[in-house]
């Protein structure tokens, strides 16, 4: 018998094992002797050749197989937006292993050395070479300037992409006209639900938060929690759980991961995420690290994958990066990414989405950059002066005549020839204050409700 009628055989026999099989059970099964040694050789030809999947390792490796076998039906077929983007073969054996149908998979449960493993600025799920290709693709004419430069002055187009990206990765069916006038006119879509439409809005401010706090906001409980307070706003069943880590067990749809449930241990491990994320020198190591760690912890109710997908944003908006906003990624190859690091903690999946999206948003931004031509200069220099009196005037309830002496005074404290500029670039902003807008300048609802009331009044 020669080698090919060996492998056929071996092959054979593996498909009779639809949940895989060790290396004892296919030796028992196969019909002819072959040595274990030997049988190991054919089994690397195999995989080799991409006839097999091997998934585990040690004592626990398993052999499953063909990979063309397992997509024989439509529905565990890769669909067409999953194989849009350019796989390793180690995103391929992955994509493969959790196409498979639930039954197939392997129960997991939360993993602890996964993270504990991980040594900051030692190890690295990125390559230097992928580093290299990121910051190039990354870098901005910002790079020298005060953090969160480049996303301000991107910020009406990041606050569209982002919101809408982030949302429809969860499902929500806003398109991107529906979002633009929803953010800008804040006119909501009247076909569409009311949690979409909150969703969307709430992205906005999560964003708004992170580019105007971002000399503040760092990977710290104070940052995460809030932000995701931010993003699961009037969205959780129980809305004091907005902010607040998870305090029993949950469960991922169609996976077979279940993540950790002792809340002590979700405590400690959402600290210890934290920690090693802020030791992490290299921005798009860090940015990487907390979009893989912070969905595999599950540390709230709900909301983890949004609120780790803004997250990741905080080194971009820090170093003046382009940020990530995940354009043109179907829900379906993030949603398969995370699936290998559930339930095999693989990253390469998701790792070549991550390549992938970050090089497509970083054009659209250079792009978007260049057609905007140079930042109002006098309102960089001034924006937090800007930002403060626009703030107390709302949070005052000014009228205009109020506010109009109050624009006086904060302008004489600037040098004289920059004076009649400052009133005019911040009466401007004053007259353009609207529902879609106010929330850059940290202003509360209920507040800015009562100054509009106020300053639409007329006053004598």
């Amino acid at each position: 018998m020669n080698i090919q009628d060996e492998l056929e055989i071996i092959i054979g026999a593996l498909k009779s094992f639809p949940k895989g099989a060790s290396l004892e059970e296919l030796i028992e099964k196969l019909p002819i002797p072959i040595e274990k040694r030997t049988l190991q050789r054919r089994l690397k030809k195999l995989k080799e050749n991409g006839l097999i999947l091997i998934e585990g390792g040690s004592h626990a490796t398993r052999y499953f197989a063909n990979v063309m076998d397992k997509y024989s039906s439509k529905t565990e077929k890769p669909s067409e937006s999953q194989t849009a983007i350019p796989l390793s073969q180690e995103g391929r054996d992955i994509l493969a292993i959790v196409s498979r149908p639930e039954i197939q998979r392997t129960p997991v449960g939360y993993n602890r050395t996964f993270l504990e493993n991980y040594r900051p600025n030692i190890d690295s799920y990125l390559s230097k070479e992928e580093k290299k290709k990121l910051a190039q693709w990354g870098k901005t004419q910002e790079d020298d300037q005060p953090a969160g430069t480049y996303a301000r002055e991107i910020l009406n187009r990041l606050l569209i992409d982002l919101s809408w990206n982030s949302s429809r990765l969860e499902g929500n069916t806003y398109s991107l006209l529906d979002t633009e006038l929803l953010i800008h006119e804040g006119q909501a879509a009247n076909n569409k639900s009311a949690k979409e439409t909150q969703m969307i809005l709430n992205h906005k401010e999560a964003i708004e938060f992170l580019v105007e706090s971002s000399n503040e906001v760092d990977f710290n409980r104070y940052t995460i929690l809030n932000l995701h307070a931010v993003l699961s706003n009037n969205l959780l069943t129980n809305p004091a759980a907005s902010g607040r880590l998870r305090g029993f067990g949950v469960g991922i749809l169609h996976s077979v991961f279940t993540p950790l449930g002792i809340p002590q241990l979700i405590e400690e491990f959402f600290g210890l995420i934290l920690e090693k994320a802020r030791q992490i020198e290299n921005p798009f190591e860090q940015a990487f690290f907390v979009l893989v760690h912070l969905p595999y912890l599950q540390p709230f109710d709900d909301v983890n994958k949004r609120t780790s997908r803004l997250a990741a944003n905080l080194p971009f908006n820090r170093y003046n990066l382009s940020p990530l906003s995940f354009i043109d990624v179907s829900e379906e190859s993030y949603v398969k990414g995370m699936l290998g690091i559930y339930e095999l903690n693989r990253i390469e999946l998701f790792k070549d989405v991550f390549l992938w999206a970050y090089e497509r948003s970083a054009l659209r931004y250079a792009a978007i950059r260049q057609s905007l031509g140079e930042p109002d200069g006098f309102r960089m220099k001034y924006r937090e002066e800007m930002r403060s009196a626009v703030s107390h005037i709302v949070s005052n309830v000014m009228g205009k005549k109020e506010a109009s002496s109050k624009v006086k005074e904060e302008a004489r404290k600037l040098p004289e020839e920059d004076q009649a500029k400052f009133i005019e670039v911040v009466e401007t902003e004053l007259l353009g204050l609207h529902e879609g807008n106010f929330v850059r300048y940290r202003i509360k609802p209920s507040d800015f409700d009562a100054w509009q009331r106020r300053w639409n009044t007329r006053q004598t």
